[in-house]
């Protein structure tokens, strides 16, 4: 999957956008998907200027968000999403747990 999530990731690398890892990174929300068999991939932003102390608190809240970063991490995304849709390539899946 590396080879093609850095093709995906191509058009998007001024965005930032630049690096596909097969390290772990934690128990995150992608980790469910993969557990019932699904694809599952983590998308990781810098974090510039947000107190990881308040990250998944009752601080964590939308006056917090960084309207570039959303508008950045929302194209990246659309386009990863857009070529998984196209592709004639089935993605792989690891079984279900």
């Amino acid at each position: 999957m590396k080879p093609i999530m850095e093709a995906w990731l191509k058009p998007v690398n001024d965005l930032g956008a630049s690096m596909s890892t097969l390290n772990k990174i934690g128990a995150t929300d992608h980790l469910s998907f993969i557990g019932v068999g699904l694809p599952g991939f983590q998308a990781v932003q810098d974090y510039n200027n947000y107190d990881v102390r308040t990250h998944h608190t009752n601080m964590d809240t939308y006056e917090r968000v960084n309207p570039e970063a959303l508008k950045k991490g929302s194209v990246i995304i659309a386009t990863v999403l857009y070529d998984a849709a196209m592709s004639d390539t089935k993605i792989h899946r690891a079984p279900a747990k």
